[in-house]
Formats: structure tokens, C-alpha cells, sequence
């Protein structure tokens, strides 16, 4: 019967094992077809578990053999070994990896592609990086290529696929919605009417319910929440990555289930303790099956992690990939709502909270799964007592709701602050030197440190929100668990606590303990990612650039057609091009011109199709090059700049730098054409940059060319060339269409070439608007008669059509009340134009230099400089109560150990009720106690960490402002402002956070490994060789770790300085139809960061691995342990120590992964101080004061005067020595690179002398402080600055003034009109750059600025180049009457301006190379002459002007 049974067993168990084998090979067969597959995971499995089942066998045949001194069956025992060996040479060559050549190219970019299955599932594959890591700090060069799937191209593909189809579900949801809105408010409307008498009465009832109801619609405004497509992100990122979403929550179910296993096991080894008659193999059993199980966990936990980490960064990437494609193509109502500090916010801080929210997405389910089983687990030991467990539970879910609310509304404020913080950090970035020029930084600052203190609040209320969180989340196992335990014992008098059920359920509870505390932190994370969410999608739900603006029919005669056109700048608002008709034939050559506000920039504006078109159409053929009136260079070589993606073609090259007059630059330059241009074109001067974006335009072969008055800031002989060479009759651009706006008065004398609406002499004739406009700002001068006649002669096809005439007519007319409301929704950003010479980039080819980069440990000096800035008083507090609470943490569970062996002591006896009392009272005393002293140390810390946030902005403001101009001129605005962002961000969010956690668990493990070694002493032999090992690992990894965090804020840093230069150029990249182009580079860029990214997270999972390996290796020894010493300790002490050894596997890799996420996040601080010991300037303010009054006379003396940029460039003046008497009007001309800019610049410091010196009224500039010099003069600059604020903060910063002293300066500077039209007046705020105001608005402010101060000496540094004729002659009339008591210094390209001087300075070079009056040096014939000539004035005309 036995052999019956066992012939049946055999046989179902083969069938069983064929049908295992037969699924095995067909998975195999499955994986072998894979792409790129380089092993098989399921045969390794396959060869390696028949290896397991054939080991007892192996030791059950050689036990046999031994036992009976022979082998009984010699065929079956040599043909077992024969194939176990066979078997195991199988399982070792299905772990190693079968490549194809095209893999092993792969594998040398990319280790990963390669890695075996054993290799993939332990992380060996990172082993190189890690190695090379500890010999030397890794540099960008040696990260590994990304796979496809993970990079930027690839996801951003996938993510803009779901998008499309989810946003566009939204739009119809949200579009249904208003219509249901609307048709539910017309009918609340129409009852009105149906009630009343008469038509009247109904109608009038009618308008007082419409009244009603926009008063109310106001009054919701507030709480109206959702005014754009909402609810599509979340399904939109779960649709793009959800295959990876159930591949970690695959692992996240099989490591949660694993976990249970450990409580049953500990609970078996409690029993085996106890009975002492068991069989010691079954105690090694328990042990062994212990460690498999932990290992097992481990291997599931860190795949989960591993593809979790991996799916944050792939959320982050698509979503800043996302906002940089939509700020492309974003429509200008969209854009003028997101300044560029907030869209920066939504591709650091925003996309960063999807990232850390999604690493963890998963507990949402795990958590009250892991609870739900932990509950029924504790049911089986405890019965109906686990109920009062779960009561406690559930009454922590309001209280966590409710601190979750109040986080959300925290957070939004939060998020406000730091984007105002933010926002005015861009502003002072970006308008530097203007806050320089005029001494301004402290008021900038105090608004910065202002909303940082707002910032700071909120941070704090936040902190306290923190600390209760995590008090209630906390007491939250002990309340738990003494719930019931309590229960359990009270409500039978024969409900002991055995050492079985305390530990087992000490475990469970501890197991408990990880999703009571995450899921409160995941829920806050959650609602931060909610406002996240939403920032989100109103930006990326927003309207995009209407495409149907300008079409594109090839049956039109002319290349540029508007037909009655009419345009805005704001959807619904007045258009402010009225009926515009306009006609261009191919090869035409047209001139718009105007009074300020008349259109001018709007008309090219409207053709490039950056307009909303409220009626007419626009028809273009072929493709447009645009050069904006402010140039916009990229932070690349001048080439590049030039190129703009177009193939290089020499001859063509050279053709249009010898046009755009650029070949006399680049042999300045050392590097020539591959010189690195700065960040907007810094270390260009205002010419230059125009020259390069004509010369751009002109290298492009575009069909039409739209040029925003492209000669404004180029000399006359200049602009002169590059009319005949580029724009002219006869120039590149000869058979192309030319659309040029132009304001300036010298420009007018090219007027006659142009092909615009008939002929220059019949629209004289014609003495309409064109003539009175001249007749105005233009003066026909007499030479220039003959030059005129060889421009009328040159010109073609003179062409005279009616709505020509009236479309100039059109544009003349002012508009000034229109363009006040519809101009502030233009947002073209401003550029900022730092003028310096050429000089600049002599020694090298690089301006911008690669960021620096720490290497190494991060030294000891950056954490005592955080502690110091957190405050030593807190510091020590908090570190002592966290000890305290450690303390009770083992006293509590000592007592529990002590609290079990009463089951022992009270066996078949009556438990007493005081002795049951007093157990429960110390049990739960204990553990409240905890939870107190956590939320005492939470809160210190928290406190000492907003403290930290507060001292290290500070002191990073306050140095950022000090720093010479030169850092500027060659630092990325991105790298300073990631100082501000994401490294300020990681100070006051990350590190305190760490630093709290990092406390607790290194006290925990050390309690932890202190208790292990008293309970068993045999401990200690492990313990030592496992902390040398610990150790050795820990001190192996954190130099790989550290140095990939730096990388990681070095790559991230040029991120986002593209994506401001591409704001600040997007009119440019638009007309040029480059934005694919840009797009490209931006993945590019990202990939870069990501390469640190992902291998950052696989050092942390290779990390992981070893320390759970470890950690299971601590349990099982102490397991193995309990086993040896089963006869001399009690099962309580047994239990405590396996259950605390159970614990320390998870608590160890939390540490050392804490220490090294801390190490790393603290490379914040170290890049924050880094620049905030950057060199100053020079002080403010020094003890040696001029007098109040000085400079009184307003004299200047250069002596011997030299000057360098930088200490390696060469002089860039050369021994400047000349007097000027007080009230002397000095012009100081010279062509492009002589040092005309330096000179504006020596005067206020921003440059330091190199040898001789400046005296004013005879006091050395360089003896007094910078404000007091920087106070007492003043510069009207060539780009005019505003910050927003309001008008007044503009004028007036530090409130010196009083309003009729402000009243008195607008009405001079032509602006008290304007002003007093506006609603707010004084306090009308002012855009981010100005941008609701006009370049001339902007001007004459800064003219306001200067009759303000009052000052004795005033610097014109080409102040009127870019304004237009009517700008230019308000100023100059005001500046000859206010100024006439003062010393002016005039920088001009444009000689007209400087005629009346008393006296010209002629520099080259960097040196006077004449100095005398205009009329003097016109009768030397000199260098003055020669200038004067090619701009058009001689001698005889001089006194005309």
C-alpha cells in the first residue's frame, strides 16, 4: 500500500515538475527573442532551484553510503553526481552574459545594457563607477550613456502622445462646463423679464440681474479654483509610465507579503526557546529560513526602489521637458501671466514634488494593505483586543486629514512666497549693473529679505505642523499597541502576555509602525503636489500661439499682404492696429515710421504672428528673419551666434561678416569667430550685439526680413556701411523682402532708398503725415543733397497705391490712452546690455568658464557652518532629548521583555490586578513619553533649521550684491539663480528633514546594537568583523554618491539658463521658426543631468543591497545565537533581540542611506557658501567720508589712468590723462572698442584702476566707499532698467523724496500726462522688466530718475540710441536746460549729438588721441574729422546743427 502510495506520489510530482519545466523553457523562449537580451532570467532561476532540490539528495545519498560503508546502487549514485555537476555547470554559464558585438559597443558607453540577471538583481554592474568613484572625484566625462528609453527624447515623445489626447478630453470637459455655466446663468436671467409688465421694466430688470451677477462673480472669483482644463496630468503620467507602475508594484506586493513571513518565523524560535526538548536543527532551520527570507525581501525591496526612483525621474524629466516645449509655443495672454521666475519654479520645484511624490506613489495601497494584514495577524494571537488597536487607528485618520489640509494651505502660501522671492531675484540678476550705477542694492535687498521673512513664517507655522505630525504619527504604535495589550489583559483574568504573543506582536507592530508614519508624510506630499498639480496644468492647459494667424497661399503677387487687418495684443480687448492694409512686392524695400506708440513694433509684431488678429488677414510667402531692436545674443561662440543652426558655408561666412562690419572685431578677439560669447552678448558692446543679429538675419537666406530699427545702436559710418552692404539697393539683401522700422534721426537720410509706398520725393510733395514727420524730426541736410540723388537714382520701381498711404498714415497717428492698456501684455523680455569692450575676451577663447566644482569629502567646515548658522543651543537640545527619547524607546521595551516572563511566574495563578495595572501605566507612560520627547526635538530642530535657512540666504544675498561686475560679466544668470532655487529650496525643505531622521535612527541602531551584545554576549564576535565590513562600505560609496550629487546641481544649472535665454529670445527663435532646433538642445541639456541622475540612483540601490545583506546577516546570527544560548537566557530577552535585529536591517540602510543623502544634500550649503565668500568689491561705505555737499564744482581729473578687466586680459585703457572743469559739456566719441563704455564705467568703480587715478573736486575716488562715490553721480545708461515695483519704488527707492518733488520730475521728463492718466499713478505697478511700458517711457524714466538726484556730474552713456526721434528730443532739450550748471559727460555713437560740446574727447584704442572743441578739431582734419565725414557732417555744416 506504502509503494502504491508513493508510485502515485512520484508520478503526480512528475507530471507536476514536466509541466514547470515545460512553462520554465517557454519563458525562456521568450526572453531569448528579447531585443538586446544578453542572458535568460528564468533559466538561471530554472537551473538554479534544481540545484537547491538536488542538494538533498546530494547529502542524503553520501549519508547512506557512509552510513552502510558501500553504495548500494552504483549506476543511480554516479549518474546523480555526474548530472548535479553537469547542473551546476549550467546554472554557472546561464549567469554569465552572451553579447553581440552591436552589445558590446553598447556596454562599453552603457555597463547596464550588458549586466547578467544575477548581475542586474545585486547591482554589480555599477561596480566600476563606484571603483572609479573612490580612486578619483568623477567628472562629467565619465557618466555612462542613458538607454533609450530612459532619456529625454524618448520619454518627452511618449508623455506629448498621452497629453495631446488627455488635454484635449479636458478642453471639451472644461468647454462643456462654461457652456452648461452660461446657458444656467441666461436662464437665471431671462426669469426677470417674464415677470415684469412692460418691455422697459423687463429690460432694466434684466441689466440690474446681470449687475448682480457680476458683482457676484466677483466675489467668487476667489474661491473659483478651476478657470482652466483640469484632472488630465495624473492620467496622463499614469498612461505614459504605467507598465512601470505595475512593475514596482509587483515587487512592492511580494516584499510586503515577505514581510509577515519574519513575525511567524520569530514566533516559531520563541516556541523552540521555551522547549527545551525540541531538536536543535529545527532552531538552525528557523535561522536559515530567517536569512532567506530577509534576503529574499531585500533583493524584491530594492527592484521595487530601483524602478520607483527611476519613475520620479522620468515623471520630473517629461514634465520640465513639457514646460519648456509649451513656453515655446505659448500664447503672449499666457505668457504675460508667468513671469520667468515662475516658470523656472514649475521646472524645479514643482516637477521636483511629482518626482518625490511618485518615488513613493505605491505606499498608497502598500500602507493600509500592510495595516489590514498586520491587523488579521494580531487578530490570530490577540482575538477581539486587536479591535481597540484599530479604533485608535481610525481615529487618527481625521486628525491626519486635518493637518493635511492645513499643509496644503501652508504650502500654497509657500509657494507664492518663493515664487515673488524668486521673481525679484531674476529682476536684480538680470538689471545688475543698473543697481550698481545707482547705489540701489540695499533697497532691493531689504525687499528681498522682506518676502523671505514672509517665506520664513510660513516655513515655520510649517515646522510646527511638522512637529505635531509627527508627535501624533509617533504615539501613534504605542497608543496601538497598548490599546491592546491593554485590553487583551483586562478583559479575561486568564489573558496572559507570553513572550510568543508580545513579540510576535511587538513585530507586527512594528511593521505597523512604517506605514502609520509614512502614510500621514505620503498624504502631506501628496497635497503639495496637489498645488504642484494644478500650477501645472493651468500652464500647460494654457492657449497656445494661434497658428492661423498668417497663412501661407503661394497665389498671391505680393510677398507680404495684410488686408484690412486689425490687431491686439490681448484677446479681448481694443485692437491696436486698426484696419491695416499693406502690400509688398518681392525684392521690396520698406521703411515703417512714427510717433512713440503709433504701432511701429506692433505692425512686425502682428506679421511674425505674435498678435491676436480680431479680424483682416495676414498672407506671407516664404520665411522670415527678424532682428528685435534689442539684440539678443546667445551664451555661445560668436559663430554659433551667427550660424543659428545653419550649416557653415566659409565663403558665405565671410561675405556677410565683411557686410555687417564685423571683420575689424574678431581681430580683437583671439579666438576669432569661436570666441564664447557671454551670456547676453556681455562682453559685446551695444554695436557689436546689432551686428550679429543683422548678420544672423543676413546669414539665414530668409525670404522677408523684419528689422525692429536695426541701426540704433551703431555709429553713423557704421550704419552707413551696413546699409549699402546689407539692407540697401545693393546690399545681400538686395533681392529680398525688407521690412525696417526706423526711430532714429540720423537713419532718416536712408529714407530716399526705400521702395515703400511710391517714391520718398512724392510723399514730400504730398505734405501729409510722412512730410509733417520730417519736417519735425528730420533736418535734410545740404551736403548730404548729392548723396540723397545717388540713393534716388539707385532705387526701383517706385510704386504709389492708396492703402499704402493710408496704412502710414495709420501708423503716424498716437495712441497713446490704446497702448497704455494693451502694451503691458506684451512680453517681450528685455535684455540687458552690460556694455564692455572687446578687449574682454583677448587672453582666451572662453568668457564663461565651467562652474566649480568641490571634490572630495565635503569638509567639516560646511557642517559646523550649518550647525553653527541652526544655533548651538538648539543643536545640543535637540540631540539631547532624541538621546533621552532613545532611552525610553529600550526601557519601554525592556519592561514589555519583563512584562512577558510574568506568564512564567504566574502560570495557573491569578494575575493581580495592580500588577496588570502598573505594566500597562509604565507601558504606555513609556511610550508617550517618546512621542514627546520626538516632538520636542522635532520642534527645536525644525526652529534651529528655519534659523539655518534664514542665516545662510542671508549671507548669501548680502555677498551676491557685493561682488565686483566682473563675476557677472562671466557667470550663467542660471548658475547664480540656482543658488536662489533649487540649492536655497534643498536648505529649507530636504536637509532639515534628513537631519531629524538621521538623529533617530543612528540613536536607534546604536540602542539597538548596545542591547544585541548585553542579551548575548556572543554578539560581540560579529558585531565587530559586520561594522568593519559596514564601514568599509559606507566609506567606499560616499565619495561616488557625493560626487554624483555635485554633478548632478552643476548639470542641472545650464538647464535653466537656456531656458531664460530662450524666454528672453523667444520673438527671435518664433520668426526663425526654430523652436524643433531649441527644443533639441533642451533634451540634450537634460540628458546631461540625467546621466547623474540615474546613476545616482543605482549608487543608492547598490548601496542598499550590500547594507540588507548585511542587516540580514545580523539577524540571522543573532538568531543562530538565541539557539546557542537557548539554556541560558529567557525566551522574553530571545524575542526582544531577534524582533530588534528584524528591525535593525531596515533602520541600517535607512542610516547610512541618510548619512549619504545628507552628505550629498549638503553640497547645498557648501554651494551656497561658496558664493557667499565670493570676493567683494570694494565697501559700501568706509570711515573716510566726502563732505554732503561734494562734488560742489563737479571737475574731473584722470591721472595716468589704466585699467583691465580682468588681472590676465591686457589694458583696456591705456594711461588716460586729461582735466575737465566743473560745468563742462565733454562728448566722448570713438569707433566700436576704443573705450568709451570703460571710461562711464572707471568713473563709478565698477571697473578698479590697474595703475594712476580719478580725482573729483580733487578728492581720489578710490579713498572713499563705492556708495558715496556711485550716490553723488549720475548715468543716464543706454538700456533703461525698471524692477517691478511700483513707479515710485522705481524713482524713489529708499523714499528720500517727497511726491511734488517726483510730480516735478515727471512733468520735466514728459511723463507727468501719462502718469496722472493712470488709475494708480505713482503707485502703478510696473511689469516684470518694464514691459508695460515703451522703450521710451522707460528712457524718460530714467531721465527722471537723474533730475531727481540732482546730481553735479551726469553720465549720458549713448543714452538715446535706442529711443526714437521723438524720445531723443524730449531728452536732449531737458538735458541741455536742467543739466546746464552741471559737468555732462557725453558717450555717443551718433555725432549729431555731440556738436554743441564744449569739448570732444576722441579715443582709440584706449587712448585720447584728440581733445579739443568740435570746431577746433574739424579744422585739424584728424581722427574727429574723419568720423564727422562718414557721418555726414563737415565743417560747414556743424553750426546748423
Amino acid at each position: 500500500m506504502c509503494a502504491a502510495f508513493l508510485e502515485e506520489y512520484c508520478g503526480s510530482v512528475f507530471w507536476v515538475g514536466l509541466t514547470v519545466d515545460i512553462l520554465l523553457l517557454l519563458c525562456q523562449e521568450g526572453v531569448r527573442r528579447k531585443e538586446k537580451a544578453v542572458d535568460s532570467s528564468s533559466l538561471f532561476l530554472f537551473w538554479l532551484l534544481l540545484v537547491l532540490c538536488d542538494i538533498f539528495p546530494f547529502q542524503t545519498l553520501i549519508r547512506e553510503a557512509l552510513r552502510l560503508e558501500k553504495v548500494r546502487d552504483v549506476p543511480r549514485f554516479s549518474l546523480f553526481y555526474i548530472s548535479f555537476g553537469l547542473t551546476l555547470i549550467a546554472l554557472i554559464l546561464s549567469a554569465l552574459a552572451d553579447m553581440s558585438p552591436e552589445t558590446k559597443e553598447l556596454v562599453k558607453k552603457n555597463p547596464g545594457a550588458g549586466a547578467t540577471f544575477l548581475s542586474r538583481i545585486t547591482f554589480n554592474w555599477f561596480n566600476g563607477m563606484v571603483m572609479k568613484g573612490y580612486k578619483k572625484p568623477l567628472v562629467q566625462e565619465d557618466m555612462w550613456e542613458l538607454n533609450e528609453a530612459d532619456s529625454t527624447s524618448y520619454i518627452s515623445q511618449r508623455f506629448n502622445h498621452h497629453m495631446q489626447f488627455e488635454l484635449g478630453k479636458a478642453r471639451i470637459r472644461f468647454q462643456k462646463e462654461l457652456k452648461d455655466k452660461l446657458l444656467k446663468n441666461r436662464s437665471k436671467s431671462m426669469e426677470a423679464p417674464s415677470q415684469s409688465n412692460g418691455l422697459g421694466k423687463g429690460v432694466s430688470q434684466d441689466v440690474l440681474m446681470m449687475e448682480e451677477k457680476g458683482k457676484k462673480d466677483d466675489e467668487n472669483k476667489k474661491k473659483e479654483v478651476t478657470n482652466y482644463p483640469n484632472s488630465w496630468l495624473v492620467t496622463t503620467i499614469y498612461k505614459t509610465f504605467k507598465w512601470l507602475l505595475i512593475e514596482s508594484a509587483f515587487f512592492k506586493l511580494l516584499q510586503d507579503l515577505l514581510a509577515f513571513v519574519s513575525p511567524q518565523l520569530l514566533k516559531l524560535m520563541i516556541s523552540f526557546t521555551q522547549d527545551k526538548s525540541s531538536y536543535a536543527w529545527e532552531g538552525y532551520l528557523y535561522a536559515v529560513l530567517l536569512l532567506v527570507v530577509a534576503l529574499l525581501q531585500s533583493l524584491f525591496l530594492q527592484q521595487y526602489l530601483q524602478r520607483c526612483f527611476v519613475l520620479g525621474m522620468k515623471v520630473r524629466t517629461a514634465l520640465m521637458a513639457a514646460v519648456y516645449k509649451k513656453a515655446l509655443v505659448m500664447s503672449n495672454d499666457n505668457r504675460k501671466e508667468s513671469t520667468v521666475g515662475e516658470t523656472v519654479n514649475l521646472m524645479s520645484a514643482d516637477a521636483q514634488r511629482f518626482n518625490d511624490v511618485t518615488n513613493f506613489i505605491h505606499l498608497l495601497w502598500s500602507c493600509p494593505l500592510q495595516i489590514m494584514v498586520s491587523i488579521v495577524f494580531l487578530w490570530m494571537d490577540l482575538g477581539p483586543s486587536t479591535l481597540a488597536g484599530v479604533a485608535v487607528m481610525l481615529l487618527m485618520v481625521p486628525v491626519n486629514g486635518l493637518l493635511a489640509n492645513q499643509a496644503k494651505k501652508i504650502q500654497r502660501e509657500n509657494m507664492k512666497s518663493k515664487d515673488k522671492r524668486l521673481k525679484i531675484m531674476n529682476e536684480i540678476l538680470n538689471g545688475i549693473k543698473t543697481l550698481k550705477l545707482f547705489a540701489w542694492e540695499p533697497s532691493l535687498q531689504t525687499q528681498v529679505e522682506d518676502i523671505r521673512g514672509e517665506e520664513l513664517k510660513v516655513m515655520r507655522k510649517f515646522a510646527y505642523l511638522t512637529s505635531f505630525s509627527t508627535f501624533i504619527s509617533n504615539c501613534a504604535p504605542t497608543l496601538v499597541s497598548l490599546a491592546t495589550f491593554a485590553v487583551f489583559v483586562a478583559v479575561s483574568s486568564d489573558n496572559i502576555l507570553t513572550a510568543e504573543k508580545a513579540f510576535t506582536s511587538i513585530s507586527l507592530f512594528n511593521i505597523l509602525r512604517q506605514p502609520l508614519s509614512m502614510l500621514p508624510m505620503l498624504i502631506a506630499s501628496i497635497v503639495q503636489t496637489t498645488v504642484s498639480k494644478k500650477r501645472l496644468e493651468k500652464f500647460l492647459g494654457g492657449d497656445d500661439l494661434e497658428n492661423d494667424i498668417v497663412c501661407h497661399d503661394p497665389s498671391f503677387n505680393f510677398a507680404v499682404s495684410i488686408c484690412d487687418g486689425s490687431f491686439a495684443w490681448e484677446k479681448d480687448s481694443e485692437p491696436l492696429l486698426k484696419s491695416v492694409s499693406l502690400g509688398i512686392k518681392p525684392g521690396g524695400l520698406v521703411a515703417v515710421v512714427g510717433a512713440v506708440g503709433s504701432g511701429k513694433s506692433s505692425l512686425l509684431s502682428a506679421l511674425l504672428g505674435e498678435m491676436h488678429r480680431t479680424k483682416g488677414f495676414i498672407n506671407i510667402q516664404g520665411s522670415f528673419a527678424f532682428i528685435p531692436q534689442q539684440a539678443w545674443i546667445q551664451n555661445a561662440t560668436l559663430r554659433d551666434n551667427i550660424l543659428f543652426g545653419s550649416p557653415y558655408e566659409e565663403q558665405r561666412f565671410e561675405d556677410v561678416l565683411e557686410a555687417c562690419a564685423l571683420g575689424p572685431d574678431l581681430k580683437l578677439l583671439s579666438a576669432g569667430d569661436l570666441t564664447e560669447i557671454g551670456e547676453k552678448g556681455i562682453n559685446l558692446s551695444g554695436g557689436q550685439k546689432q551686428r550679429v543679429s543683422l548678420a544672423r538675419a543676413a546669414y539665414s537666406q530668409a525670404d522677408i526680413f523684419l528689422l525692429d530699427d536695426p541701426l540704433s545702436a551703431v555709429d553713423s559710418h557704421v550704419g552707413k556701411h551696413l546699409f549699402d552692404k546689407v539692407i540697401g539697393p545693393n546690399g545681400l539683401l538686395k533681392n529680398k523682402v525688407c521690412m525696417c522700422r526706423i526711430n532714429v534721426l540720423d537713419k532718416i537720410s536712408f529714407l530716399p532708398c526705400v521702395d515703400e509706398v511710391g517714391s520718398y520725393q512724392s510723399l514730400r510733395a504730398s505734405k501729409g503725415a510722412f512730410s509733417e514727420f520730417l519736417d519735425t524730426y528730420g533736418t535734410e541736410q545740404s551736403n548730404q543733397t548729392s548723396s540723397e540723388e545717388d540713393f534716388i537714382s539707385d532705387s526701383e520701381d517706385n510704386q504709389s497705391d492708396v492703402p499704402l498711404a493710408d496704412a502710414v498714415s495709420l501708423m503716424l497717428r498716437r495712441e497713446n490712452s490704446i497702448r497704455r492698456s494693451q502694451r503691458g501684455n506684451r512680453s517681450r523680455l528685455r535684455k540687458n546690455s552690460n556694455l564692455k569692450s572687446p578687449e574682454n575676451t583677448k587672453k582666451g577663447q572662453r568668457l564663461i568658464e565651467k562652474e566649480t566644482m568641490e571634490t572630495g569629502q565635503v569638509k567639516f567646515s560646511v557642517w559646523f557652518q550649518y550647525v553653527q548658522a541652526m544655533g548651538w543651543g538648539y543643536a545640543f537640545w535637540a540631540l539631547f532629548i532624541y538621546i533621552i527619547q532613545n532611552v525610553a524607546f529600550i526601557g519601554q521595551n525592556l519592561w514589555l521583555s519583563d512584562w512577558t516572563n510574568d506568564a512564567v511566574e504566574h502560570y495557573n495563578q491569578t494575575y493581580s490586578p495592580m500588577k496588570r495595572n502598573t505594566r500597562v501605566g509604565v507601558f504606555g507612560a513609556l511610550g508617550m513619553t517618546q512621542g514627546l520627547f520626538v516632538f520636542l526635538g522635532t520642534l527645536l530642530l525644525t526652529n534651529a533649521a528655519v534659523n539655518a535657512s534664514r542665516v545662510l540666504h542671508s549671507k548669501l544675498l548680502n555677498n551676491v550684491l557685493r561682488v565686483p561686475m566682473v563675476f557677472f560679466d562671466t557667470t550663467p544668470l542660471g548658475r547664480v539663480l540656482n543658488r536662489f532655487a533649487k540649492d536655497i529650496f534643498t536648505i529649507d525643505e530636504v536637509i532639515p528633514q534628513m537631519f531629524s531622521s538621521w538623529i533617530m535612527y543612528l540613536l536607534g541602531i546604536l540602542g539597538t546594537i548596545v542591547f544585541l551584545c548585553l542579551s548575548t554576549p556572543l554578539f560581540i564576535i560579529v558585531i565587530i568583523p559586520l561594522a568593519a565590513i559596514y564601514f568599509f562600505v559606507q566609506r567606499f560609496y560616499i565619495p561616488t554618491s557625493r560626487q554624483l550629487r555635485r554633478l548632478e546641481s552643476v548639470s542641472r544649472s545650464p538647464i535653466y539658463s537656456h531656458f531664460g535665454e530662450t524666454m528672453s529670445g523667444l520673438s527671435v527663435i518664433r520668426a526663425y521658426n526654430h523652436q524643433e532646433r531649441f527644443m533639441k538642445h533642451n533634451e540634450v541639456t537634460i540628458d546631461e543631468n540625467l546621466k547623474t541622475i540615474f546613476l545616482r540612483i543605482m549608487s543608492n540601490r547598490w548601496l542598499a543591497i550590500r547594507l540588507q545583506f548585511l542587516g540580514n546577516l545580523v539577524v540571522f546570527f543573532a538568531a543562530v545565537f538565541a539557539v546557542i544560548s537557548r539554556n541560558s537566557i529567557d525566551s522574553g530577552l530571545v524575542g526582544l533581540s531577534i524582533s530588534y535585529a528584524l528591525n535593525v536591517t531596515l533602520t541600517l540602510n535607512f542610516v547610512v542611506s541618510i548619512t549619504s543623502q545628507l552628505e550629498t544634500n549638503i553640497v547645498a550649503v557648501e554651494r551656497v557658501s561658496e558664493y557667499s565668500e565670493l570676493e567683494n568689491e570694494a565697501p559700501w561705505v568706509t570711515q573716510h567720508r566726502p563732505s554732503e555737499k561734494w562734488p560742489e564744482v563737479g571737475s574731473l581729473q584722470f591721472v595716468d589712468y589704466k585699467v583691465r578687466y580682468r588681472p590676465e586680459l591686457d589694458l583696456v585703457l591705456k594711461g588716460i590723462s586729461c582735466d575737465i572743469s566743473g560745468t563742462e559739456k565733454i562728448g566722448i566719441v570713438g569707433r566700436t572698442g576704443a573705450g568709451k563704455s570703460s571710461l562711464a564705467n572707471c568713473l563709478f568703480r565698477i571697473i578698479e584702476a590697474a595703475e594712476g587715478r580719478i580725482l573729483i573736486d580733487n578728492l581720489d575716488i578710490s579713498t572713499i566707499g563705492l556708495h558715496d562715490l556711485r550716490n553723488r553721480l549720475t548715468i543716464i545708461p543706454q538700456d533703461p532698467v525698471l524692477f517691478s515695483g511700483t513707479l515710485r519704488m522705481n524713482l524713489d527707492p529708499f523714499d528720500k523724496f517727497s511726491n511734488e518733488e517726483l510730480w516735478r520730475v515727471l512733468e520735466l521728463s514728459h511723463l507727468k500726462d501719462y502718469v496722472a492718466g493712470l488709475k494708480e499713478g505713482l503707485k502703478h505697478e510696473v511689469a516684470e522688466g518694464g514691459e508695460n511700458l515703451s522703450v521710451g517711457q522707460r528712457q524718460l524714466l530714467c531721465l527722471a530718475r537723474a533730475l531727481l538726484r540732482k546730481s553735479q556730474i551726469l553720465i549720458l552713456d549713448e543714452a538715446t540710441a535706442a529711443v526714437d526721434l521723438e524720445t531723443d528730443d524730449r531728452i536732449q532739450n531737458t538735458i541741455r536746460k536742467e543739466f546746464s550748471h552741471c559737468t555732462v559727460l557725453t558717450i555717443a555713437h551718433r555725432l549729431h549729438s555731440i556738436m554743441d560740446s564744449s569739448r570732444v574727447m576722441v579715443l582709440d584704442a584706449g587712448k585720447i588721441v584728440e581733445f579739443d572743441s568740435p570746431s577746433n578739431l574739424m579744422e585739424k582734419r584728424g581722427y574727429f574729422y574723419s568720423m564727422a565725414k562718414d557721418a555726414g557732417i563737415t565743417h560747414e555744416s556743424e553750426t546748423t546743427l
